[in-house]
């Protein structure tokens, strides 16, 4: 069978009762993340611009779907457009092989389906574990190669997920599953030159449109072609550069994947444990940085007054953000720490070990940084490695009396289950749209999504203040 067939058979076939304990537990965090990173943002510009925005252009339209801490109605595809955006805008997204957030498209499409469909949570979670398994063992060598083409891999690769999991929610066959990922070839879109040239992108809002429009040409019946994906002018050639699995870059080295292994163990070997939690609102890499050098500095008592200078040893892709074929310098090893920078994140975590939960990547109005950050961010310096693992920087600590102390990241911190993922996300508690006993009840809700009748009414239900 051609890939996509692989996949549509995987998706069509898989139930509730097949998936593993820790496949469920990532899924209700993934969800509680998504949620929680919407609740953050619900009264941001970016969230006030893409509801005005589709109120405007769906004008005369059907209520059919829920915008989430707002309440207000639009049809799906502008209902999950609208949440996509707010998502984005919260900056508690997850993360897989840092340049990809399934969770800020997969979720909105999902939560779309299972609203209008009224499916009970055990199809909400099934679908969702569908939909990331299948983006995830696409995407995962593929990456680096299709950024340095210029394409952003988020939501060129997301749009799979999220047409996967609202056609699982809906109970698509094998057949329709097909052809809406067929169809996601045709509607795949993102570029790089706009984040790189004073703009905003569109990204996953833009993404996760299209999959549902893909989702309702394959319900109509509009077939898709046979080898979309690995065929001589499929998707990975045309993304990727080449359908023989040949890589431009990678995260590892290696400079070739097996396209035919993609699928291999579907069922089985569950790529979406992969998925970390980005807890701070900025790039996934620099998280490790504030953990790994605060937990550092509290092992060893070191204080900011004791450091002279910080190394931090990282995955040489992380300093040549967003692709080492087009890097911003500002990202890198050349220019100057300032704020926002990796050296900036890695001073944080040794002046104050921590990172604000609410604060964005940089100061807002009427919010500064602490002096030691701005001065020991200018003693940090990164080290680029082939050999690293994403998010696992070996940081060193010198000290002013000679000495030296170092902790080396694994890239799986930020891997937890739901229980941990509730403890984390709960400082963000005063800066939400609902209060505390309402944020209680959705984070329970989360954990009981398998036994909700009607996911939907609850889960969205409970991000709108009361």
């Amino acid at each position: 069978m051609s890939l996509s067939r692989q996949f549509a058979a995987f998706v069509a076939d898989l139930t509730y009762e097949a998936l593993p304990d820790a496949v469920i537990d990532r899924a209700k965090g993934v969800t509680l993340q998504a949620l929680s990173s919407a609740l953050v943002a619900h009264d941001m510009p970016a969230s006030r611009q893409a509801l005005a925005l589709m109120r405007e252009e769906e004008a005369g339209g059907g209520g059919a779907a829920t915008v989430l801490c707002h309440g207000a109605k639009l049809t799906k595809a502008g209902a999950a457009f609208v949440n996509a955006e707010t998502i984005f805008a919260g900056g508690k997204w997850d993360t897989f092989r840092m340049l990809t957030h399934p969770g800020t498209a997969i979720l909105p499409a999902a939560l779309a389906a299972v609203e209008t469909s009224g499916a009970s949570g055990k199809a909400f979670l099934t679908g969702i574990a569908a939909g990331y398994e299948v983006m995830e063992r696409m995407a995962s060598e593929f990456i680096p190669s299709v950024m340095a083409r210029g394409f952003h891999a988020g939501p060129v690769f997301v749009i799979f997920g999220a047409a996967v999991a609202a056609a699982k929610i809906q109970g698509f066959d094998a057949g329709r599953v097909h052809d809406a990922i067929a169809q996601c070839v045709n509607l795949a879109s993102g570029n790089l030159e706009g984040i790189r040239s004073g703009g905003r992108s569109l990204r996953e809002g833009g993404a996760v449109r299209n999959a549902l429009l893909a989702v309702a040409l394959a319900k109509h019946g509009t077939p898709g072609g046979e080898t979309v994906l690995e065929g001589e002018a499929g998707f990975y050639h045309a993304y990727a550069g080449n359908s023989h699995g040949e890589l431009r870059y990678s995260f590892t080295g290696k400079n070739r994947a097996d396209i035919t292994a993609i699928a291999e163990g579907l069922g089985r070997d569950w790529m979406f444990l992969e998925t970390l939690y980005r807890i701070y609102s900025t790039a996934g890499y620099n998280i490790a940085h504030v953990d790994v050098t605060a937990k550092l500095c509290e092992e060893h008592g070191i204080t900011y007054e004791q450091i002279d200078r910080i190394e931090a040893v990282v995955n040489w892709m992380e300093t040549e953000y967003p692709s080492p074929a087009f890097p911003i310098p500002s990202r890198g090893v050349g220019g100057a720490p300032e704020v926002g920078s990796t050296p900036y994140f890695t001073a944080y975590g040794a002046a104050t070990r921590g990172f604000p939960m609410l604060r964005q990547a940089t100061p807002g109005p009427g919010e500064s940084d602490p002096p030691e950050v701005l001065d020991l961010m200018r003693r940090v310096t990164l080290i680029p490695s082939v050999g690293r693992t994403l998010f696992g920087p070996r940081i060193t600590i010198f000290t002013k009396d000679g000495r030296s102390y170092t902790r080396e990241g694994t890239g799986r911190e930020f891997i937890w289950d739901f229980e941990e993922e509730a403890r984390r996300i709960r400082p963000i508690t005063p800066g939400i749209a609902i209060g505390e006993a309402q944020f209680d009840r959705l984070i329970d809700s989360c954990r009981r999504l398998d036994t909700l009748d009607r996911a939907a009414a609850t889960l969205i239900g409970l991000t709108i203040p009361a």
